[in-house]
């Protein structure tokens, strides 16, 4: 019955077939580790090295960072809706709030305690940069509420690759109930126009930026905008990273609807082809097009990572997968793929506490020679393996961010949804005083809270029976009450 009400008649014929089983891709996930390492080496590749072409090549993480947007969006797509189907996981969905709590705490517990652990390196640079204590107590609001990808000017403090958690938070907000039910009600012909459109109108935001800048770039390194909260705004707002997740999702769901009939007839492309191409889009950098990160991750890395990780997920799925498919889904690039986000999350406070100078200089009295720097992406990697293993795949933290989840859940529901009705007035809450007792005190105080209403119940049982049959001074006297005395 709930199914007839809810989709249209000529899907409900759909919706009732049995579901197709979901394969694992892991392929996905072993992509992460060959995203999250030349973005690492890209923040601090300055202190490696001066050879200038390696800068040039290496000096372009925002290009990189487009795709791990692109990757969240198709892993949520891929996850949340049904295979074969022109709809959304409506178990998975049903309680929107949780759903986007559980995305938040996934990755919460993690900043939380980085941030906290090297909280005091952060309040002294901004002591020593001379900023006001109030300053410095609105960094760390920014930080812990992850609000700053909003702020332009403030995108880059403290740890500032966590601008990324910030415009994933946002994102995350809205797939519940605006993005993932209306793109999985999309045809293939709708996720491609949606696809090109998105893409062409992320593409006319990065040229308006080049326009008010300039089209090419020699490398950050060389080259530093002279408009920083415009650069800020275009690589860091929270919309552009919406629409490049909503792209991933597209291109997640228009695999997802492939027929046996398409995949017969459809002429494969080699995912290693189009894995070399979008790689070799940062090359122009080194030639005379060398196009700012802002151009070349919209219109060459994007598409073509795109149909990069189409074209694997179908090779995943394919009787005989390539070379390339197997060796981004092997055990080994899982394992590495796991360790990308403490990764992403430790690096830079490391590197700040070993290359920064208003710090290494105080702690270390140099900041490490350009020979160290294999060993700081040694230190990297092996103080993430440790927290993966010690605090992401901890029990103790895996259920207390489960009860947090749900427990904000709780509180905000009717944040993503509009129940109207449904949800209980202040009359119905306090309509009886049990009820209202109960829900102030443990389980523990509640035998105590039934025996106080008891006793309440029966002091007005007496009255009542007392003033019916009158006191026994006015038995004495023969005198009744009145209804005035009652």
């Amino acid at each position: 019955q709930d199914i007839e009400r809810e989709v249209p008649q000529e899907q409900r014929a759909v919706v009732l077939a049995p579901k197709a089983k979901k394969p694992r891709i892991d392929c996905i996930d072993g992509c992460r580790f060959a995203l999250v390492f030349p973005i690492i080496v890209g923040h601090f590749i300055k202190f490696g090295t001066e050879n200038k072409v390696l800068l040039k090549l290496l000096t372009q993480e925002n290009v990189f960072v487009g795709a791990f947007f692109i990757i969240s969006g198709y892993v949520s797509g891929y996850v949340a809706t049904n295979v074969g189907e022109r709809d959304h996981d409506r178990k998975k969905l049903a309680n929107p709030e949780l759903f986007f709590w559980q995305k938040v705490m996934s990755y919460y517990p993690l900043h939380f305690l980085v941030s906290t652990l090297f909280s005091p390196m952060f309040v002294m640079v901004d002591r020593w940069m001379n900023n006001p204590w109030k300053t410095t107590v609105f960094h760390g609001l920014l930080n812990y509420s992850l609000s700053q990808a909003w702020f332009p000017s403030e995108a880059e403090i403290w740890n500032p690759p966590t601008w990324f958690l910030s415009a994933l938070s946002f994102v995350n907000f809205t797939l519940p109930t605006m993005i993932l039910p209306q793109v999985a009600a999309l045809s293939k012909d709708g996720l491609r126009k949606l696809m090109l459109g998105l893409g062409a109108l992320s593409i006319v935001q990065k040229v308006s930026y080049s326009q008010a800048w300039q089209f090419y770039c020699r490398g950050e390194y060389i080259c530093r905008t002279s408009s920083p909260h415009l650069w800020n705004t275009t690589r860091f707002h929270p919309f552009w990273a919406l629409v490049e997740v909503t792209m991933g999702i597209a291109a997640a769901r228009e695999v997802m609807l492939d027929t046996p009939e398409e995949n017969g007839s459809r002429w494969k492309v080699h995912p290693l082809l189009l894995y070399i191409a979008a790689h070799a889009s940062v090359a122009l950098r080194i030639t005379k097009f060398n196009l700012n990160d802002a151009l070349i991750r919209s219109t060459l890395f994007v598409p073509l990572y795109l149909k990069f990780l189409q074209a694997m997920h179908r090779d995943c799925l394919s009787s005989s997968p390539t070379l390339m498919t197997r060796f981004f889904g092997s055990s080994l690039m899982t394992r590495l793929g796991a360790l990308a986000f403490p990764m992403f999350i430790l690096h830079g406070p490391i590197g700040q506490l070993l290359y920064k100078k208003a710090v290494a200089n105080r702690v270390f009295g140099r900041v490490m020679p350009m020979k160290f720097f294999p060993v700081y992406l040694g230190i990297v990697m092996l103080a993430s393996h440790v927290v993966n293993e010690g605090f992401v795949k901890n029990k103790k933290v895996q259920r207390l961010s489960a009860w947090l989840s749900q427990f904000l859940a709780d509180r905000t529901t009717g944040m993503l949804r509009d129940q109207g009705d449904k949800l209980p007035s202040m009359k119905q809450k306090a309509l009886s005083f049990e009820g209202v007792v109960a829900s102030k005190v443990g389980k523990k105080r509640r035998r105590t809270c039934a025996l106080v209403t008891r006793a309440h119940r029966m002091s007005h049982t007496a009255y009542r029976a007392f003033a019916t049959s009158g006191s026994a001074q006015g038995a004495r006297s023969s005198r009744t009450l009145t209804p005035e005395h009652k």
